[in-house]
């Protein structure tokens, strides 16, 4: 099946590395033009530059920081004084929380959190919605978490959060739905990027077992019986962005290989 997204413009979150990157680089495989959202001027304007052109596409960036909520906000509708066209598509992906406790957080963990996650996402919907209204076509997917759907272990903050974020989008679905905008989440498990890896170390810094030893009692309770591929969480994506998801609205869909233990 063809996901054609030739003439839709995409603002991608978090999209150096990992998921994030792979999600522009599949949408601008399917024809989107990107605009990528990151902290790392560099790094962007290296992944901007690598980012497929099949549809003669010209792609850019925007340098914010997701520490600070009103940067990214500002950013964003610079872009827009400039392309009042707006955005087709906007993927709420930012990196998660340090892994530890709940009970051992400090409230500024949860804090910064919050604005990085759920104020981010609700400054930049705010922000993009009015262009969706007016093309009468808009898709709103957010890179959280299979907690969502069963808290993680040792992921105290980042369980808290992630389950902010997909009341957040259920409830935007629930208004936005009217307007042909969907408001959807993609529940990555265990996937082979920079997080999995920091994990893992921190792991083996505090238990003394190797990496090989963590991700083996990993594997056990993966049915898939490996990890994840960041390619795979961005196929995903790419369907629920376009035209042939337009009826998937308001969910939380895992990528997991199996591992979540809920329907």
């Amino acid at each position: 099946m063809s996901l054609p997204l030739t003439s839709r413009h995409a603002l991608v979150g978090g999209s150096t590395q990992g998921i994030g990157r792979a999600i522009a680089e599949v949408l601008a495989t399917q024809g989107a033009t990107i605009t990528l959202l990151a902290r790392d001027a560099e790094r962007l304007r290296e992944v901007a530059a690598a980012l497929p052109t099949p549809a003669g596409q010209t792609h850019d960036f925007l340098v914010a920081d997701f520490s600070d909520p009103q940067a990214v906000a500002a950013s964003v509708h610079e872009h827009l004084a400039q392309h009042p066209a707006g955005f087709h598509i906007l993927i709420n992906n930012t990196g998660g929380p340090a892994g530890g406790p709940l009970l051992d957080a400090p409230v500024d963990a949860l804090q910064t959190a919050f604005n990085q996650h759920i104020i981010c996402n609700h400054l930049l919907a705010q922000a993009v919605v009015p262009g969706m209204r007016a093309a009468g076509f808009g898709r709103i997917i957010n890179i959280i978490s299979t907690s969502v759907k069963i808290p993680l272990p040792g992921l105290g903050v980042s369980n808290t959060i992630r389950g902010a974020v997909a009341s957040w989008a259920k409830t935007l679905a629930n208004e936005l739905g009217p307007d042909g905008i969907t408001v959807n989440n993609v529940l990555p498990g265990a996937t082979l990027t920079q997080r999995h890896t920091s994990l893992i170390e921190k792991k083996t810094a505090q238990t003394g077992q190797s990496a090989e030893a963590i991700e083996a009692d990993m594997l056990k309770t993966i049915p898939a019986r490996r990890f994840g591929h960041a390619e795979e969480v961005a196929a995903a994506v790419a369907f629920l962005a376009s035209p042939a998801a337009g009826y998937i609205n308001g969910t939380s869909v895992p990528v997991d290989g199996g591992r979540t233990g809920s329907l």
